[in-house]
Protein backbone atom coordinates (compact mmCIF):
# COMPACT_ATOMS: atom_id res chain seq x y z
CA UNK A 1 0.00 0.00 0.00
CA UNK A 2 1.24 3.48 -1.03
CA UNK A 3 0.38 5.09 2.08
CA UNK A 4 2.64 8.13 1.40
CA UNK A 5 0.98 8.94 -1.70
CA UNK A 6 -2.06 8.13 -0.92
CA UNK A 7 -2.31 10.40 2.03
CA UNK A 8 -0.11 13.37 0.31
CA UNK A 9 -2.79 13.10 -2.50
CA UNK A 10 -5.76 13.04 -0.60
CA UNK A 11 -4.71 15.92 1.63
CA UNK A 12 -4.22 18.21 -0.86
CA UNK A 13 -7.38 17.57 -2.47
CA UNK A 14 -9.62 17.56 0.43
CA UNK A 15 -8.11 21.10 0.73
CA UNK A 16 -8.72 21.87 -2.17
CA UNK A 17 -12.54 20.98 -1.82
CA UNK A 18 -12.39 22.82 2.02
CA UNK A 19 -11.23 26.24 -0.61
CA UNK A 20 -14.74 26.11 -2.56
CA UNK A 21 -13.22 24.20 -5.41
CA UNK A 22 -15.87 21.96 -6.57
CA UNK A 23 -15.07 21.14 -10.26
CA UNK A 24 -12.08 19.05 -11.79
CA UNK A 25 -11.54 18.39 -15.33
CA UNK A 26 -9.39 15.93 -16.37
CA UNK A 27 -7.78 14.61 -18.86
CA UNK A 28 -6.74 10.86 -18.93
CA UNK A 29 -2.49 9.89 -18.55
CA UNK A 30 -0.54 7.29 -16.30
CA UNK A 31 1.78 9.95 -14.05
CA UNK A 32 -1.98 11.83 -13.23
CA UNK A 33 -3.31 9.00 -11.77
CA UNK A 34 -2.63 9.74 -8.01
CA UNK A 35 -4.58 12.99 -8.18
CA UNK A 36 -7.01 12.00 -10.96
CA UNK A 37 -8.13 9.04 -8.49
CA UNK A 38 -7.93 11.36 -5.78
CA UNK A 39 -10.24 13.53 -6.94
CA UNK A 40 -13.09 11.31 -8.04
CA UNK A 41 -12.99 9.56 -4.91
CA UNK A 42 -13.65 12.65 -3.02
CA UNK A 43 -17.23 13.25 -2.09
CA UNK A 44 -17.70 16.66 -2.73
CA UNK A 45 -15.28 17.25 -5.98
CA UNK A 46 -17.05 16.56 -9.73
CA UNK A 47 -14.94 15.26 -12.33
CA UNK A 48 -15.14 16.12 -15.99
CA UNK A 49 -13.70 13.94 -18.70
CA UNK A 50 -12.23 15.88 -21.83
CA UNK A 51 -9.54 13.44 -24.19
CA UNK A 52 -7.97 16.39 -26.08
CA UNK A 53 -5.73 18.60 -23.23
CA UNK A 54 -6.36 21.76 -25.46
CA UNK A 55 -10.04 21.44 -25.35
CA UNK A 56 -9.83 20.59 -21.82
CA UNK A 57 -8.43 24.40 -20.89
CA UNK A 58 -10.69 25.70 -22.54
CA UNK A 59 -13.64 23.75 -21.10
CA UNK A 60 -12.51 24.91 -17.82
CA UNK A 61 -11.98 28.23 -18.49
CA UNK A 62 -16.02 28.21 -19.39
CA UNK A 63 -16.92 26.70 -16.69
CA UNK A 64 -14.82 28.93 -14.66
CA UNK A 65 -16.34 32.01 -16.38
CA UNK A 66 -19.50 30.97 -15.82
CA UNK A 67 -19.53 29.98 -12.26
CA UNK A 68 -17.20 32.73 -11.16
CA UNK A 69 -15.46 30.56 -8.99
CA UNK A 70 -11.87 28.62 -9.54
CA UNK A 71 -11.83 25.41 -11.18
CA UNK A 72 -8.88 22.86 -11.49
CA UNK A 73 -7.54 21.55 -14.37
CA UNK A 74 -5.45 18.07 -14.33
CA UNK A 75 -3.28 16.69 -17.17
CA UNK A 76 -0.35 14.31 -17.64
CA UNK A 77 2.88 15.34 -18.26
CA UNK A 78 4.81 16.13 -21.30
CA UNK A 79 3.31 17.79 -24.66
CA UNK A 80 -0.16 17.26 -22.75
CA UNK A 81 0.74 20.30 -20.33
CA UNK A 82 1.74 22.15 -24.05
CA UNK A 83 -1.72 21.66 -25.05
CA UNK A 84 -2.91 23.84 -21.90
CA UNK A 85 -0.89 26.70 -23.52
CA UNK A 86 -3.50 28.82 -25.15
CA UNK A 87 -6.25 28.69 -23.13
CA UNK A 88 -3.99 29.98 -19.68
CA UNK A 89 -2.84 32.65 -22.14
CA UNK A 90 -6.50 33.76 -22.51
CA UNK A 91 -7.08 32.79 -18.82
CA UNK A 92 -4.62 34.81 -17.80
CA UNK A 93 -5.82 38.25 -19.84
CA UNK A 94 -9.89 37.75 -19.33
CA UNK A 95 -8.96 37.27 -15.35
CA UNK A 96 -10.34 33.78 -15.04
CA UNK A 97 -9.58 31.72 -12.05
CA UNK A 98 -8.08 28.08 -13.03
CA UNK A 99 -5.44 26.19 -10.89
CA UNK A 100 -3.50 23.73 -13.23
CA UNK A 101 -2.53 21.00 -12.13
CA UNK A 102 -0.23 19.29 -14.09
CA UNK A 103 2.03 15.68 -13.20
CA UNK A 104 5.26 15.14 -14.17
CA UNK A 105 8.49 12.76 -14.21
CA UNK A 106 10.10 13.15 -11.30
CA UNK A 107 13.48 14.77 -10.71
CA UNK A 108 15.59 11.54 -11.70
CA UNK A 109 14.16 11.30 -14.97
CA UNK A 110 14.39 14.51 -15.90
CA UNK A 111 16.83 15.74 -19.03
CA UNK A 112 17.84 11.72 -19.26
CA UNK A 113 15.90 10.63 -22.32
CA UNK A 114 12.78 9.46 -20.36
CA UNK A 115 9.39 9.26 -22.32
CA UNK A 116 6.50 11.65 -21.60
CA UNK A 117 9.39 13.92 -20.01
CA UNK A 118 9.96 17.74 -20.71
CA UNK A 119 10.87 20.73 -18.75
CA UNK A 120 7.64 21.80 -17.58
CA UNK A 121 9.07 24.04 -15.01
CA UNK A 122 7.53 27.51 -15.22
CA UNK A 123 6.01 26.36 -18.45
CA UNK A 124 3.52 29.12 -18.69
CA UNK A 125 5.80 31.88 -17.90
CA UNK A 126 4.38 35.47 -17.11
CA UNK A 127 0.68 33.42 -17.95
CA UNK A 128 0.25 32.45 -14.33
CA UNK A 129 -0.04 34.31 -10.91
CA UNK A 130 1.67 31.40 -9.44
CA UNK A 131 3.99 28.76 -10.11
CA UNK A 132 5.03 26.23 -7.53
CA UNK A 133 6.89 22.51 -8.11
CA UNK A 134 5.40 20.51 -5.81
CA UNK A 135 7.42 18.22 -3.43
CA UNK A 136 7.88 15.23 -4.04
CA UNK A 137 4.72 12.99 -2.05
CA UNK A 138 5.43 12.09 2.06
CA UNK A 139 3.07 11.39 4.31
CA UNK A 140 4.59 13.45 7.52
CA UNK A 141 2.42 15.89 9.53
CA UNK A 142 4.71 18.13 8.47
CA UNK A 143 4.43 17.13 4.62
CA UNK A 144 0.36 16.72 4.85
CA UNK A 145 0.23 20.14 5.70
CA UNK A 146 2.51 21.31 3.39
CA UNK A 147 0.16 19.68 0.90
CA UNK A 148 -3.05 21.52 2.25
CA UNK A 149 -1.40 24.90 2.22
CA UNK A 150 -0.13 25.00 -1.48
CA UNK A 151 -4.27 23.76 -2.29
CA UNK A 152 -5.56 26.72 0.02
CA UNK A 153 -2.79 29.29 -1.90
CA UNK A 154 -3.71 28.42 -4.93
CA UNK A 155 -7.45 28.30 -4.83
CA UNK A 156 -6.47 32.25 -3.02
CA UNK A 157 -4.23 33.62 -5.64
CA UNK A 158 -6.48 32.25 -8.54
CA UNK A 159 -9.32 34.22 -7.08
CA UNK A 160 -7.75 37.62 -5.86
CA UNK A 161 -7.92 40.43 -8.15
CA UNK A 162 -6.93 40.31 -10.77
CA UNK A 163 -8.40 36.69 -10.93
CA UNK A 164 -6.49 34.47 -13.18
CA UNK A 165 -4.60 30.95 -13.37
CA UNK A 166 -1.79 29.63 -11.00
CA UNK A 167 -0.04 26.14 -11.97
CA UNK A 168 1.03 23.48 -9.59
CA UNK A 169 3.48 21.21 -10.86
CA UNK A 170 3.78 17.43 -9.00
CA UNK A 171 6.74 15.09 -9.43
CA UNK A 172 5.58 11.58 -8.91
CA UNK A 173 7.49 8.19 -8.92
CA UNK A 174 5.87 5.09 -9.61
CA UNK A 175 3.59 3.25 -7.96
CA UNK A 176 1.18 5.67 -8.92
CA UNK A 177 -2.35 4.18 -7.98
CA UNK A 178 -2.98 5.36 -4.62
CA UNK A 179 -5.21 3.33 -2.35
CA UNK A 180 -7.80 5.90 -0.87
CA UNK A 181 -11.01 4.78 1.29
CA UNK A 182 -13.22 6.54 3.35
CA UNK A 183 -10.83 5.74 6.27
CA UNK A 184 -8.43 7.62 4.06
CA UNK A 185 -10.54 10.99 4.24
CA UNK A 186 -10.92 10.31 7.89
CA UNK A 187 -6.92 10.31 8.66
CA UNK A 188 -6.42 13.23 7.06
CA UNK A 189 -8.60 15.12 8.54
CA UNK A 190 -7.65 13.88 11.94
CA UNK A 191 -4.46 14.80 11.19
CA UNK A 192 -4.53 18.33 9.97
CA UNK A 193 -8.15 19.15 11.83
CA UNK A 194 -7.10 22.68 10.11
CA UNK A 195 -5.35 24.38 8.15
CA UNK A 196 -4.72 27.98 6.72
CA UNK A 197 -7.51 30.28 6.50
CA UNK A 198 -7.46 32.81 3.53
CA UNK A 199 -9.28 36.37 3.97
CA UNK A 200 -9.50 37.99 1.11
CA UNK A 201 -10.27 41.88 0.88
CA UNK A 202 -11.02 44.48 -1.53
CA UNK A 203 -9.31 47.49 -2.84
CA UNK A 204 -10.33 50.67 -1.89
CA UNK A 205 -9.68 54.52 -1.24
CA UNK A 206 -9.54 56.66 1.48
CA UNK A 207 -12.64 59.12 2.35
CA UNK A 208 -10.08 61.90 1.13
CA UNK A 209 -9.40 60.47 -2.02
CA UNK A 210 -12.87 59.57 -2.87
CA UNK A 211 -14.16 63.26 -1.83
CA UNK A 212 -11.55 64.80 -4.03
CA UNK A 213 -12.44 62.95 -7.09
CA UNK A 214 -16.45 63.53 -6.21
CA UNK A 215 -15.55 67.17 -6.24
CA UNK A 216 -13.45 66.87 -9.82
CA UNK A 217 -16.17 65.44 -11.45
CA UNK A 218 -19.09 67.38 -10.11
CA UNK A 219 -17.48 70.14 -11.79
CA UNK A 220 -17.56 68.70 -15.05
CA UNK A 221 -21.48 67.83 -17.18
CA UNK A 222 -19.85 66.61 -20.28
CA UNK A 223 -19.02 63.11 -19.56
CA UNK A 224 -19.10 59.44 -20.20
CA UNK A 225 -19.11 56.49 -18.11
CA UNK A 226 -17.62 53.72 -20.66
CA UNK A 227 -18.05 50.39 -19.33
CA UNK A 228 -16.42 46.98 -20.75
CA UNK A 229 -16.16 42.99 -20.26
CA UNK A 230 -17.08 43.10 -16.62
CA UNK A 231 -19.24 40.39 -15.05
CA UNK A 232 -19.92 41.49 -11.67
CA UNK A 233 -23.07 41.18 -9.91
CA UNK A 234 -24.46 43.98 -8.80
CA UNK A 235 -22.40 46.10 -10.55
CA UNK A 236 -25.55 47.21 -13.10
CA UNK A 237 -26.87 48.72 -10.64
CA UNK A 238 -24.36 50.41 -8.56
CA UNK A 239 -23.04 51.98 -11.72
CA UNK A 240 -26.56 53.20 -13.21
CA UNK A 241 -26.85 54.86 -9.74
CA UNK A 242 -23.11 56.67 -10.43
CA UNK A 243 -24.43 57.85 -13.73
CA UNK A 244 -27.52 59.36 -12.46
CA UNK A 245 -25.82 61.20 -9.67
CA UNK A 246 -23.15 62.20 -12.54
CA UNK A 247 -25.40 62.75 -15.29
CA UNK A 248 -23.17 60.79 -17.59
CA UNK A 249 -24.08 58.68 -20.22
CA UNK A 250 -23.20 55.06 -19.97
CA UNK A 251 -21.20 53.60 -23.21
CA UNK A 252 -21.93 50.04 -22.37
CA UNK A 253 -19.97 47.19 -23.85
CA UNK A 254 -22.51 43.89 -25.11
CA UNK A 255 -20.31 41.95 -22.27
CA UNK A 256 -20.44 44.58 -19.26
CA UNK A 257 -23.87 42.95 -18.34
CA UNK A 258 -25.35 46.38 -18.37
CA UNK A 259 -27.71 46.02 -21.93
CA UNK A 260 -29.67 42.84 -20.22
CA UNK A 261 -31.45 43.01 -17.30
CA UNK A 262 -33.82 44.60 -14.59
CA UNK A 263 -32.04 47.52 -13.77
CA UNK A 264 -32.77 50.83 -15.24
CA UNK A 265 -31.12 51.63 -18.53
CA UNK A 266 -32.29 55.40 -18.86
CA UNK A 267 -28.66 56.30 -19.10
CA UNK A 268 -27.63 53.32 -21.20
CA UNK A 269 -25.90 54.07 -24.70
CA UNK A 270 -25.45 50.99 -26.88
CA UNK A 271 -25.36 52.07 -30.39
CA UNK A 272 -22.14 54.09 -29.86
CA UNK A 273 -19.92 52.15 -32.14
CA UNK A 274 -22.38 53.03 -34.69
CA UNK A 275 -22.22 57.03 -33.69
CA UNK A 276 -18.96 57.48 -33.56
CA UNK A 277 -17.80 55.49 -36.93
CA UNK A 278 -18.13 59.13 -37.95
CA UNK A 279 -15.54 61.54 -36.76
CA UNK A 280 -17.48 64.66 -38.02
CA UNK A 281 -20.58 63.56 -35.57
CA UNK A 282 -18.16 62.50 -32.90
CA UNK A 283 -16.67 65.49 -32.23
CA UNK A 284 -19.79 67.27 -31.69
CA UNK A 285 -20.54 64.30 -28.93
CA UNK A 286 -17.01 64.70 -27.08
CA UNK A 287 -17.26 64.16 -23.50
CA UNK A 288 -14.82 66.49 -20.86
CA UNK A 289 -14.08 63.06 -19.05
CA UNK A 290 -14.07 60.12 -19.61
CA UNK A 291 -14.85 57.43 -16.31
CA UNK A 292 -13.66 53.93 -17.77
CA UNK A 293 -14.69 50.48 -16.15
CA UNK A 294 -13.54 46.73 -17.04
CA UNK A 295 -11.52 45.71 -20.09
CA UNK A 296 -11.31 48.00 -23.15
CA UNK A 297 -14.75 47.61 -25.08
CA UNK A 298 -14.99 45.74 -28.37
CA UNK A 299 -15.65 49.32 -30.55
CA UNK A 300 -12.72 50.16 -32.35
CA UNK A 301 -14.16 53.71 -33.54
CA UNK A 302 -14.66 54.19 -29.60
CA UNK A 303 -10.91 53.35 -29.13
CA UNK A 304 -9.96 55.53 -31.64
CA UNK A 305 -11.81 58.56 -30.26
CA UNK A 306 -9.95 58.59 -26.79
CA UNK A 307 -6.95 58.04 -28.43
CA UNK A 308 -7.42 60.75 -31.10
CA UNK A 309 -8.41 63.50 -28.27
CA UNK A 310 -6.21 64.08 -25.81
CA UNK A 311 -8.17 66.75 -24.08
CA UNK A 312 -10.12 64.27 -22.30
CA UNK A 313 -9.57 63.30 -19.30
CA UNK A 314 -9.66 59.30 -18.74
CA UNK A 315 -9.80 57.70 -15.24
CA UNK A 316 -9.86 54.13 -15.28
CA UNK A 317 -10.80 52.57 -12.27
CA UNK A 318 -9.29 48.66 -11.81
CA UNK A 319 -10.49 46.59 -9.13
CA UNK A 320 -7.33 44.38 -9.71
CA UNK A 321 -3.66 45.74 -10.19
CA UNK A 322 -3.81 45.41 -14.06
CA UNK A 323 -2.97 47.96 -16.66
CA UNK A 324 -5.92 47.85 -18.49
CA UNK A 325 -5.28 51.18 -20.95
CA UNK A 326 -4.33 50.79 -24.68
CA UNK A 327 -4.94 54.31 -25.53
CA UNK A 328 -1.87 55.80 -23.29
CA UNK A 329 -4.06 58.49 -23.09
CA UNK A 330 -5.29 58.13 -19.42
CA UNK A 331 -4.92 60.88 -17.01
CA UNK A 332 -5.16 58.68 -13.67
CA UNK A 333 -5.71 55.12 -12.75
CA UNK A 334 -7.55 54.11 -10.33
CA UNK A 335 -7.00 51.11 -8.02
CA UNK A 336 -10.41 50.33 -6.33
CA UNK A 337 -13.21 47.55 -6.55
CA UNK A 338 -15.62 48.99 -9.14
CA UNK A 339 -18.90 48.77 -6.90
CA UNK A 340 -17.24 49.95 -4.17
CA UNK A 341 -16.10 52.61 -6.23
CA UNK A 342 -19.97 53.50 -7.54
CA UNK A 343 -21.77 53.16 -4.19
CA UNK A 344 -18.87 55.75 -1.95
CA UNK A 345 -19.11 58.31 -4.58
CA UNK A 346 -23.19 58.22 -5.15
CA UNK A 347 -23.08 58.48 -0.87
CA UNK A 348 -22.39 62.17 -2.19
CA UNK A 349 -25.67 62.23 -3.65
CA UNK A 350 -25.70 65.83 -5.39
CA UNK A 351 -27.94 63.94 -8.76
CA UNK A 352 -28.07 66.15 -11.42
CA UNK A 353 -30.67 64.81 -13.75
CA UNK A 354 -30.15 64.53 -17.48
CA UNK A 355 -28.40 67.46 -18.87
CA UNK A 356 -29.03 68.83 -22.13
CA UNK A 357 -25.87 67.57 -22.96
CA UNK A 358 -26.72 63.65 -22.11
CA UNK A 359 -30.03 64.21 -23.14
CA UNK A 360 -28.20 65.00 -26.71
CA UNK A 361 -26.79 61.54 -26.35
CA UNK A 362 -29.76 59.56 -25.94
CA UNK A 363 -31.49 61.23 -28.21
CA UNK A 364 -29.12 60.55 -30.87
CA UNK A 365 -28.99 56.71 -29.22
CA UNK A 366 -32.37 56.62 -29.98
CA UNK A 367 -31.83 57.58 -33.68
CA UNK A 368 -29.33 54.86 -34.35
CA UNK A 369 -31.33 52.19 -32.57
CA UNK A 370 -34.00 52.75 -34.92
CA UNK A 371 -31.93 52.60 -38.30
CA UNK A 372 -30.39 49.59 -36.80
CA UNK A 373 -33.30 47.70 -35.97
CA UNK A 374 -34.26 48.14 -39.92
CA UNK A 375 -32.31 45.05 -40.03
CA UNK A 376 -34.90 43.30 -38.45
CA UNK A 377 -37.11 43.49 -41.89
CA UNK A 378 -34.41 41.94 -43.72
CA UNK A 379 -35.87 38.94 -45.71
CA UNK A 380 -32.19 37.56 -46.76
CA UNK A 381 -29.72 36.04 -44.02
CA UNK A 382 -27.44 39.23 -42.37
CA UNK A 383 -25.55 37.87 -39.55
CA UNK A 384 -26.18 41.19 -37.68
CA UNK A 385 -29.91 40.22 -37.59
CA UNK A 386 -29.04 37.12 -35.81
CA UNK A 387 -28.68 39.13 -32.39
CA UNK A 388 -31.63 40.95 -32.92
CA UNK A 389 -34.17 37.54 -33.00
CA UNK A 390 -32.16 36.27 -30.52
CA UNK A 391 -32.75 39.26 -27.96
CA UNK A 392 -36.66 38.39 -28.61
CA UNK A 393 -36.53 34.61 -28.72
CA UNK A 394 -34.26 33.70 -26.03
CA UNK A 395 -35.74 32.84 -22.54
CA UNK A 396 -34.93 34.41 -19.33
CA UNK A 397 -31.87 33.45 -17.69
CA UNK A 398 -30.16 32.29 -20.90
CA UNK A 399 -26.28 32.30 -20.82
CA UNK A 400 -25.19 33.61 -24.81
CA UNK A 401 -22.18 32.89 -25.62
CA UNK A 402 -20.39 34.86 -27.96
CA UNK A 403 -17.36 33.95 -30.70
CA UNK A 404 -14.30 36.46 -31.82
CA UNK A 405 -14.43 37.84 -34.83
CA UNK A 406 -17.23 39.05 -36.44
CA UNK A 407 -20.47 37.40 -34.07
CA UNK A 408 -19.07 39.91 -30.87
CA UNK A 409 -18.73 43.00 -33.33
CA UNK A 410 -22.16 41.92 -34.39
CA UNK A 411 -23.44 42.14 -30.73
CA UNK A 412 -21.92 45.11 -30.00
CA UNK A 413 -24.08 46.72 -32.57
CA UNK A 414 -27.45 45.01 -33.25
CA UNK A 415 -27.27 43.44 -29.46
CA UNK A 416 -29.74 46.11 -27.74
CA UNK A 417 -30.84 46.97 -24.01
CA UNK A 418 -33.47 44.73 -22.88
CA UNK A 419 -35.34 43.75 -19.80
CA UNK A 420 -34.45 40.07 -20.03
CA UNK A 421 -32.02 38.54 -17.63
CA UNK A 422 -29.40 37.73 -20.69
CA UNK A 423 -25.94 37.16 -19.54
CA UNK A 424 -23.33 37.49 -22.28
CA UNK A 425 -19.93 36.12 -22.22
CA UNK A 426 -16.81 35.97 -24.81
CA UNK A 427 -13.10 34.86 -24.68
CA UNK A 428 -12.26 38.37 -25.07
CA UNK A 429 -8.43 38.38 -23.04
CA UNK A 430 -6.10 37.45 -26.48
CA UNK A 431 -9.20 37.50 -28.52
CA UNK A 432 -8.72 34.30 -30.32
CA UNK A 433 -10.99 31.89 -32.49
CA UNK A 434 -9.51 29.19 -30.54
CA UNK A 435 -11.04 27.24 -27.86
CA UNK A 436 -14.90 29.06 -28.31
CA UNK A 437 -16.85 25.78 -28.97
CA UNK A 438 -14.69 24.27 -25.71
CA UNK A 439 -15.65 27.04 -23.10
CA UNK A 440 -19.34 27.68 -24.36
CA UNK A 441 -19.92 23.55 -22.98
CA UNK A 442 -17.57 24.04 -20.40
CA UNK A 443 -19.94 27.06 -19.42
CA UNK A 444 -23.22 24.89 -20.36
CA UNK A 445 -21.76 22.75 -17.68
CA UNK A 446 -23.24 25.13 -15.04
CA UNK A 447 -25.35 27.06 -16.81
CA UNK A 448 -27.91 26.68 -18.73
CA UNK A 449 -29.92 27.28 -20.95
CA UNK A 450 -26.91 28.47 -23.28
CA UNK A 451 -26.72 29.70 -26.91
CA UNK A 452 -23.24 30.41 -28.41
CA UNK A 453 -22.64 32.26 -31.68
CA UNK A 454 -19.66 31.41 -33.98
CA UNK A 455 -18.30 31.81 -36.93
CA UNK A 456 -17.33 28.86 -39.27
CA UNK A 457 -13.75 28.76 -38.90
CA UNK A 458 -13.81 29.13 -35.13
CA UNK A 459 -16.61 26.41 -35.42
CA UNK A 460 -13.96 24.59 -37.49
CA UNK A 461 -11.20 25.63 -35.48
CA UNK A 462 -12.92 23.57 -32.11
CA UNK A 463 -15.15 20.93 -33.34
CA UNK A 464 -12.95 18.39 -31.24
CA UNK A 465 -14.80 20.19 -28.45
CA UNK A 466 -18.03 18.70 -29.05
CA UNK A 467 -17.18 15.72 -28.29
CA UNK A 468 -17.54 17.02 -24.76
CA UNK A 469 -21.40 17.77 -25.37
CA UNK A 470 -21.72 13.58 -26.08
CA UNK A 471 -19.76 12.25 -22.67
CA UNK A 472 -21.14 14.95 -20.46
CA UNK A 473 -24.74 15.11 -22.05
CA UNK A 474 -24.63 18.78 -22.07
CA UNK A 475 -27.88 20.93 -23.22
CA UNK A 476 -26.47 23.38 -25.35
CA UNK A 477 -27.47 25.43 -28.76
CA UNK A 478 -24.61 25.96 -31.31
CA UNK A 479 -25.55 29.03 -33.87
CA UNK A 480 -23.04 28.86 -36.89
CA UNK A 481 -22.56 31.55 -39.10
CA UNK A 482 -21.25 29.92 -42.28
CA UNK A 483 -19.82 32.63 -43.93
CA UNK A 484 -17.67 30.13 -46.15
CA UNK A 485 -14.27 31.85 -44.73
CA UNK A 486 -13.06 34.55 -42.46
CA UNK A 487 -15.29 37.06 -42.85
CA UNK A 488 -14.09 40.25 -40.88
CA UNK A 489 -11.30 40.16 -43.46
CA UNK A 490 -13.52 41.86 -45.89
CA UNK A 491 -14.48 44.64 -43.45
CA UNK A 492 -10.40 45.24 -42.96
CA UNK A 493 -7.91 47.32 -45.79
CA UNK A 494 -6.32 44.11 -47.21
CA UNK A 495 -10.23 43.23 -48.70
CA UNK A 496 -8.94 45.66 -51.60
CA UNK A 497 -5.88 43.66 -52.60
CA UNK A 498 -8.17 41.39 -54.17
CA UNK A 499 -5.47 39.17 -56.12
CA UNK A 500 -4.56 37.19 -52.99
CA UNK A 501 -7.07 37.91 -50.91
CA UNK A 502 -9.48 34.97 -51.40
CA UNK A 503 -6.20 33.02 -50.47
CA UNK A 504 -4.78 34.31 -47.32
CA UNK A 505 -7.56 35.82 -45.95
CA UNK A 506 -10.79 34.93 -47.11
CA UNK A 507 -9.31 31.05 -46.40
CA UNK A 508 -13.01 29.39 -48.10
CA UNK A 509 -13.11 25.69 -47.02
CA UNK A 510 -16.38 24.95 -48.49
CA UNK A 511 -17.43 22.82 -45.16
CA UNK A 512 -21.08 21.79 -44.37
CA UNK A 513 -21.54 20.75 -40.66
CA UNK A 514 -24.25 18.57 -40.69
CA UNK A 515 -22.13 15.00 -40.58
CA UNK A 516 -19.97 16.29 -38.12
CA UNK A 517 -22.63 17.01 -35.54
CA UNK A 518 -24.29 13.72 -36.37
CA UNK A 519 -21.29 12.05 -35.49
CA UNK A 520 -21.07 13.60 -32.13
CA UNK A 521 -24.97 12.87 -31.45
CA UNK A 522 -25.91 16.38 -32.34
CA UNK A 523 -29.10 17.41 -33.52
CA UNK A 524 -28.32 19.50 -37.02
CA UNK A 525 -30.90 22.22 -38.73
CA UNK A 526 -30.20 24.49 -41.41
CA UNK A 527 -32.35 27.38 -41.45
CA UNK A 528 -32.80 29.39 -44.95
CA UNK A 529 -35.34 31.43 -43.43
CA UNK A 530 -35.69 33.46 -41.07
CA UNK A 531 -39.14 31.69 -39.41
CA UNK A 532 -36.80 28.71 -39.75
CA UNK A 533 -34.38 29.95 -37.21
CA UNK A 534 -36.80 31.36 -34.73
CA UNK A 535 -38.43 27.92 -34.54
CA UNK A 536 -35.09 26.04 -34.20
CA UNK A 537 -34.23 28.54 -31.79
CA UNK A 538 -37.26 28.06 -29.69
CA UNK A 539 -36.77 24.39 -29.94
CA UNK A 540 -33.58 23.32 -29.22
CA UNK A 541 -32.92 25.99 -26.02
CA UNK A 542 -35.99 23.82 -25.05
CA UNK A 543 -34.40 20.59 -25.53
CA UNK A 544 -32.61 18.35 -24.22
CA UNK A 545 -28.59 17.54 -25.97
CA UNK A 546 -26.67 19.49 -28.47
CA UNK A 547 -28.49 21.14 -31.07
CA UNK A 548 -26.31 23.03 -34.06
CA UNK A 549 -27.87 25.41 -36.33
CA UNK A 550 -26.10 26.65 -39.34
CA UNK A 551 -26.86 29.51 -41.50
CA UNK A 552 -25.15 29.85 -44.81
CA UNK A 553 -24.36 33.73 -45.33
CA UNK A 554 -22.72 35.50 -47.90
CA UNK A 555 -19.80 37.77 -47.11
CA UNK A 556 -20.23 40.48 -49.82
CA UNK A 557 -23.65 40.77 -49.09
CA UNK A 558 -23.07 41.30 -45.22
CA UNK A 559 -20.47 43.66 -45.36
CA UNK A 560 -22.49 45.99 -47.89
CA UNK A 561 -25.28 46.06 -45.50
CA UNK A 562 -23.40 46.94 -42.85
CA UNK A 563 -22.12 49.57 -44.11
CA UNK A 564 -25.50 50.67 -45.83
CA UNK A 565 -26.73 50.84 -42.38
CA UNK A 566 -23.86 52.51 -40.39
CA UNK A 567 -24.32 55.55 -43.43
CA UNK A 568 -27.77 56.04 -42.57
CA UNK A 569 -27.10 56.44 -39.14
CA UNK A 570 -24.68 58.61 -39.77
CA UNK A 571 -26.90 60.90 -42.08
CA UNK A 572 -30.07 60.52 -39.37
CA UNK A 573 -27.46 62.38 -37.15
CA UNK A 574 -25.79 64.69 -39.06
CA UNK A 575 -29.75 66.00 -39.79
CA UNK A 576 -30.44 65.76 -35.91
CA UNK A 577 -27.06 67.61 -34.99
CA UNK A 578 -27.92 70.40 -37.78
CA UNK A 579 -31.39 71.00 -36.81
CA UNK A 580 -30.65 71.50 -33.32
CA UNK A 581 -27.92 74.12 -34.53
CA UNK A 582 -24.76 71.95 -33.08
Amino acid sequence: MNDELTLYVAAFVDELVKAGVRHTVVSPGSRSTPLAIGMAEHAEMNIHLHIDERSAAFFALGMAKAERKPVALLCTSGTAVANYWPAIVEAYYSRVPLIVLTADRPHELRDVGAPQAIDQLRIFGKYVKLFVEMALPESSDEMLRYARVMAARAAAVATIAPQGPVHLNFPLREPLVPVITEQTWQQVKAEAPACIEVTIGQKTLTDEQFRQLYEQLSCIEKGWIVCGDLDKPGFAEAVTELAETLGYPILADPLSQLRSGIHAKDWIIECYDAILKNETIAEHLLPEVVIRFGAMPVSKPLSLTLKRYPSITQIVVDGGDGWREPTYMASRMVYCEEIEFCKRLVQYDERRGMSEWAKRWRDVNELARKVLLRAKQEVSLFEGKVFIELAEVLPEQSLLFVGNSMPIRDADTFFMVNDKQIRVLANRGANGIDGVVSSALGASRVAEPLVLVIGDLSFYHDLNGLLAAKLHQLNATIIVMNNNGGGIFSFLPQANYQTHFETLFGTPTDLRFEHVVRMYDGQYYEATTWKEFRDYVQHSVHSKGLHVIELCTSREENVAKHRFLWNIVSQEIAKFLEKRGK
